[in-house]
């Protein structure tokens, strides 16, 4: 079965060259289990408008005997607490405040033989269950979707193309995540340094050390980032954290810029 390559995130200034997916001889080895169970984990922070969805999808599209759904709230001041529980979310509450920090949250409490970390504004495809299954027993311990806007617009139907590449840009957490959990273990999780760049960062790391996968279906992103704000200031926001990311500079000045450049 043939995945595809890694994706230029958002940042299509990054495609460079077509990239084989596989590395190999890397040290992390696979161990598949007939009944793998996975397990979800969404961390949410105001999400009412799309936590339920996500969470129905992860239901829906599985076999709940093999699938847990974990949504780690961070500090909602809305109803996206209640939209998970009623949807069927197993909720829990982070201690600390980030992302990174959700999800290491989720990971310690997850009982799921793979941990699939997944944006509370995407839309999972239909086969994750199976798709995540079958990159596992083909021999990739970690991998990811490519993905698609829910917006036409031109320049975001080039970002979703964008997906189909391999670059520098290629680890932002839109695609979603998965990982076995002993390799999740070895990396040492998320590191909660950083606010933004934790899925960069972690596949960074990840990919010195196993087989990474990009499944060449498209789960579906919310396009309300550029709706906000324009395609361009996104871009160039992105852009930048990613050169500051690959200079080495603290998570907390990658952080602040960001922000300056989206307000």
């Amino acid at each position: 079965m043939m995945y595809d390559a890694q994706w230029a995130h958002a940042l299509p200034l990054f495609i460079v060259h077509h990239t084989l997916y596989i590395r190999q001889s890397l040290p992390h080895r696979i161990t598949v289990h007939t009944y793998m169970k996975l397990s979800v984990i969404i961390p949410a922070l105001n999400e009412e408008a799309t936590i339920a969805q996500v969470v129905t999808d992860a239901i829906t599209f599985s076999d709940n005997q093999l699938v847990e759904v974990i949504v780690v709230d961070g500090g909602s001041r809305d109803q996206t607490v209640e939209q998970a529980r009623r949807a069927g979310a197993t909720v829990l509450t982070s201690p600390r405040p980030g992302r990174a920090a959700q999800m290491n949250h989720g990971a310690a409490h997850a009982t799921g033989d793979v941990l699939y970390f997944v944006h509370a504004d995407v839309r999972l495809h239909p086969d994750f269950l199976t798709d995540i299954r079958q990159a596992i027993a083909d021999g990739f311990p970690a991998g990811r979707y490519r993905f698609r806007f829910d917006s036409d617009h031109l320049l975001l139907r080039l970002n979703s193309y964008a997906t189909r590449f391999g670059g520098v840009a290629s680890r932002g957490g839109d695609q979603t995540l998965f990982l076995q959990r002993d390799l999740f273990d070895k990396l040492g999780g998320f590191d909660e340094r950083f606010v933004i760049m934790e899925d960069f960062d972690i596949i960074t790391r990840l990919e010195q050390m196993a087989r990474f996968a990009i499944i060449p279906k498209n789960v579906v992103v919310s396009a309300r980032k550029y709706e906000r704000n324009s395609w361009l200031r996104v871009q160039l926001a992105n852009l930048m954290a990613v050169v500051l990311f690959r200079c080495h500079v603290s998570p907390n000045r990658i952080a602040k810029t960001y922000k300056q450049l989206l307000h």
